[in-house]
């Protein structure tokens, strides 16, 4: 009798845990993202692109036969806010798996509950290296992490710029802090000094002491670490300060995604930034998805809607294949996830001191007469960079 009481409350356990993905003839699965707050541009970014493949998958089928029914919750970027939307839908709504979030500080707090809980949780756009080293056994990253991110840009830096300084410019946040330091292992790795390493709070606006420390140390390079409206003020006030380099260049995040032209204007021309994807890849299914963005929002996606976009592929994918739909079920079929998708392969990988680690090549871009060029690795080049650049008062 204890066994057969035992058995039927594990069944009625794992029932009441799959009741909403099974309900009627839809598979909810809310996302928690930054809509409102510094990050907005970022969630909004991903929140399109996670409808669209969700559009696409339901036009053929759904999975197994159930439509993907999406909502979203709004965390603005905070991390306390993200770690109880996600209690919610663990708690309360039985959502056995969660994806989403943007801010490394936000993941990081959704990758607590979600290994606690034992709900797998699918990181999409989140870098910063900790977030998969901490041996859980739940938590999937699907993007590259920060150690990686800059990879191809250091290969750029090291074969065509060579330079012998650099100065490393970061916001105080989790990505910002291990992109920068990350930065500071790859400059010494090609041999460059590291001149000058600083941190400027998120939401700063005046750059220009910051800024006359650089013009002081004269690098060759200077490279920042920050999300979007940062990176625009500071290269329109290296403009305005006619601060000269070799090369500016950004970590990917504010560096990489359309607004960074439309903001910065004519100090975003030459930039070259790491980034992960770009629409020029010949993934497949890369360019429908862009030229479809495009078509309905105007504008060119960045990496984070790409992948965005690829994340929902990979559940469906994971969904498809998994034994049942329950937290171990789901998490057992993301572990075997070996998946092309438009933001690239996708295999979670336990390596170099990650688990669950999905390892993605990475790319240089450059701003060119107002539009973002794939410049490196040179297989991947949608044009010729440019380099080395005028300085301010020989620019046209």
């Amino acid at each position: 009798m204890k066994r057969l009481s035992l058995a039927l409350t594990v069944l009625f356990a794992c029932t009441v845990f799959t009741s909403s993905l099974w309900a009627a003839d839809n598979m909810d699965l809310t996302i928690p993202l930054p809509l409102t707050g510094k990050q907005a541009k970022f969630g909004e970014i991903m929140k399109r692109s996670y409808e669209m493949a969700a559009e696409e998958i339901n036009a053929k089928g759904g999975v197994k036969g159930k439509k993907i029914a999406l909502s979203f919750e709004d965390s603005s970027g905070k991390p306390e806010t993200a770690r109880a939307i996600v209690e919610k839908l663990i708690d309360v709504k039985k959502q056995p798996l969660i994806v989403g979030e943007y801010t490394s500080a936000c993941a990081k707090a959704v990758s607590a509950v979600a290994e606690e809980r034992k709900t797998p949780y699918l990181v999409v756009a989140s870098a910063d290296d900790a977030i998969t080293k901490q041996n859980y056994k739940y938590v999937f990253r699907q993007n590259q992490v920060n150690d990686h991110y800059a990879d191809a840009f250091v290969s750029f830096l090291k074969e065509v710029v060579k330079p012998k300084t650099i100065a490393i410019l970061f916001e105080s946040s989790a990505f910002g802090t291990s992109g920068a330091d990350a930065m500071e292992r790859d400059a010494k790795k090609i041999g460059a000094e590291v001149v000058l390493k600083e941190k400027f709070e998120t939401g700063a606006i005046d750059f220009k002491p910051l800024l006359s420390k650089v013009k002081a140390a004269q690098p060759d390079v200077i490279y920042t670490v920050s999300y979007a409206n940062e990176a625009q003020l500071i290269m329109k006030q290296i403009k305005e300060l006619r601060l000269d380099a070799k090369l500016f260049s950004g970590g990917a995040a504010g560096f990489a995604i359309p607004e960074f032209i439309d903001g910065a204007k004519e100090a975003a021309e030459y930039v070259v930034s790491a980034t992960l994807w770009t629409p020029q890849l010949k993934y497949p299914g890369a360019k429908e998805f862009s030229e479809k963005y495009k078509a309905k929002y105007h504008d060119y996606p960045s990496y984070h809607g790409a992948s965005a976009y690829a994340a929902i592929y990979v559940i469906a994918d994971a969904l498809g294949r998994a034994k049942n739909w329950t937290q171990d079920g789901i998490r057992d079929a993301l572990k075997a996830t070996d998946l092309k998708t438009a933001f690239g392969p996708v295999k979670f990988e336990d390596k170099e001191g990650y688990q669950n680690q999905n390892f993605t090549e990475t790319l240089a871009i450059q701003v060119v007469k107002g539009e973002f060029q794939t410049i490196w690795p040179k297989q991947h080049a949608s044009a010729p960079y440019i380099f080395p650049i005028a300085s301010w008062k020989d620019r046209r």
